[in-house]
């Protein structure tokens, strides 16, 4: 005979501290892939020391009258 569980009382598992662990280390794996994300970001925004910076001639001024 089967049992009769009234809805309210009716569950299939409680979260617990497995489920907290779990969520836990999800979020600190999440931090650690941001934290990688940024700084590489930041190392590829950054000018490498092989690239130099050569101005450009300034094309406004005039040749002197002569």
């Amino acid at each position: 005979m089967a049992k009769i569980i009234p809805e309210n009382k009716a569950r299939q598992g409680r979260w617990g501290w497995h489920g907290f662990r779990i969520l836990i280390a999800a979020l600190l794996l999440v931090f650690a892939a941001w934290g990688i994300a940024e700084i590489y970001g930041v190392l590829i925004k950054a000018p490498t020391s092989d690239e130099q910076h050569v101005p450009t001639p300034n094309t406004n001024q005039q040749a002197p009258a002569g």
